[in-house]
């Protein structure tokens, strides 16, 4: 007998509590695998494919795609094991609450996973692995989505008005949508004592939407992707295809304000009185809210923490960066069978941050308010800060301590191009010691960095440019970045900040001095 087991939210790690549908990748009437990825989801970390533990046919999906569930909310619900033999189901008609009471499944009953005990039974065994998260599957290969034909489904009206179906209907209330997820089809009342069921319309598949910018976009002005046309590669939705029906909406929208007031004018005023209406006022444009949420909640939460728990302080200098940037195009020009990746100026800079580290541990720290105590820390998590379409993100190099600048170089590009595709998984995103934050990448010369809570320092880069420069006694042009370090006043002083600052100025202006340190 065909049992069904609802799959709730599962707990995504890193203290997350939260996460917003972003994809739905399976449809009611799917056949899934164990382990199989069904819903793609947002945290305030990562984007994240959800596997469902168990096998068997998607029968209801909770939450559209925007909806934002908490830890332990129902995702959706898949029908377990073959039903024996066919069944007449009884009427479907509402209950008292709302639900869907009396209704009989072909070859099984309602049965919620709360009412059989995972550990307990053979089904719970062969249903699902336990595991929920991506990458602890059991690695079983995903089967072909199967999709239950509408034309499956009897549509012959019994004498009390009911619907004989052929797949598994879960209990949901019917004031959360007009249309039943489990049987795909609206329910409208034809009379007072009869119900007329028609078979809605299926979606032909996901939208063709990359980015989480462009959904979130749409979201915000109510444009429905399914109706527009992609100008990208394979009909890809783009930004500037949300842009253009967003324009097109607000122009409809003018125009039929516009004659709306037309028709309201009076129009039978006496002549004998012929008095002006004053023009109509332009109303004011409404302000744009965008919930703070996701990363940018995130961010936000983060970056305030800091500013409210850690009494920071800056110290700043510049520093003639001419001899990096020569050391780094002749390692780069090497040849021969020793010669090996690229190596980028981020990578040299963050190879001498791990060295500067192993001379002031006192900067790779954090402090346990509740203790009273500084904690140094035994190895470096070097995170650095990455602009993406989501947001700025934090990706850490694990160990970078241990490793070279080609090592730390080819981590960074890998990071990066996860970060960029919206793939980091919380783990890549949390766990940082101490951050390097190359802002010069906008053109940006100086800034005071906002330490990343709970670490005590951040190593903020500015543009690289020519500049004046007085070099050996004479004035010349030379390649000049300026250097801010943030620091927590509370696990150091300033003296301890401008040694970690001045070691790494004279690593950029000459960096024979890290090779002591390799």
């Amino acid at each position: 007998m065909a049992q069904v087991l609802e799959f709730k939210l599962p707990d995504l790690g890193e203290g997350l509590t939260e996460a917003e549908i972003v994809r739905w990748l399976v449809e009611v009437g799917d056949v899934v695998a164990i382990d199989q990825p069904v819903v793609e989801v947002e945290t305030a970390k990562a984007m994240v494919e959800v596997p469902c533990p168990y096998g068997g046919v998607v029968t209801a999906r909770f939450g559209e795609e925007g909806t934002e569930l908490p830890v332990g909310a129902p995702l959706l619900t898949v029908a377990v094991g073959a039903p024996e033999g066919p069944e007449t189901p009884g009427p479907v008609t509402p209950g008292p609450s709302g639900a869907r009471n009396g209704s009989t499944l072909s070859g099984s009953s309602s049965t919620s996973s709360s009412s059989s005990s995972p550990g307990s039974s053979a089904t719970e065994s062969s249903a699902g692995s336990g595991n929920v998260l991506v990458g602890y599957g059991t690695g079983a290969p995903a089967a072909r989505r199967r999709r239950i034909r509408p034309d499956r489904l009897d549509r012959t009206p019994t004498p009390s008005g009911a619907l004989k179906v052929e797949a598994p209907v879960p209990e949901a209330p019917v004031s959360e949508a007009p249309v039943s997820e489990a049987l795909g089809v609206p329910v409208t009342a034809a009379s007072s004592t009869a119900a007329a069921v028609s078979v809605a319309a299926v979606s032909d598949g996901p939208v063709p939407v990359v980015s989480p910018l462009v959904r979130r976009l749409a979201r915000q002005h109510d444009i429905d992707l399914r109706r527009l046309t992609g100008s990208g590669p394979d009909g890809l939705i783009l930004r500037a295809d949300v842009d253009g029906a967003i324009r097109q909406a607000e122009e409809a929208e003018a125009a039929r304000t516009g004659t709306a007031q037309a028709a309201a004018a009076p129009t039978g005023a006496s002549p004998a009185s012929p008095v002006a209406a004053p023009p109509a006022a332009s109303a004011a444009p409404a302000a744009e809210r965008i919930p703070l949420r996701g990363v940018r909640g995130a961010v936000a939460d983060k970056l305030s923490r800091s500013r409210t728990e850690i009494p920071d302080a800056t110290c700043w200098v510049d520093a003639d960066a001419t001899e990096l940037m020569a050391v780094r195009a002749a390692m780069n020009a090497a040849t021969g069978p020793s010669a090996g990746p690229k190596v980028s100026v981020l990578a040299l800079l963050a190879r001498i941050c791990t060295a500067a580290l192993a001379r002031f541990p006192e900067l790779n720290s954090t402090v346990d308010t509740e203790a009273r105590e500084i904690v140094r820390l035994p190895g470096v998590h070097l995170g650095f800060a990455a602009q993406t379409e989501r947001g700025l993100v934090v990706p850490v190099v694990r160990d970078a301590h241990t490793r070279n600048a080609e090592s730390i170089g080819a981590e960074i590009a890998r990071l990066t191009e996860l970060a960029r595709t919206g793939k980091l998984s919380p783990a890549q995103l949390t766990g940082g010691t101490f951050t390097l934050n190359n802002y010069g990448v906008f053109g940006v010369d100086g800034s005071t960095p906002i330490i990343n809570h709970p670490e005590a320092a951040m190593l903020g880069v500015g543009r690289i440019m020519p500049k004046p420069w007085v070099h050996q006694g004479e004035l010349a042009v030379r390649q000049v970045v300026q250097l801010s370090l943030t620091f927590d006043h509370r696990v150091c002083d300033g003296g301890t900040a401008g040694g970690f600052l001045r070691y790494v100025a004279d690593c950029v202006e000459q960096p024979a001095v890290l090779l002591r340190t390799l």
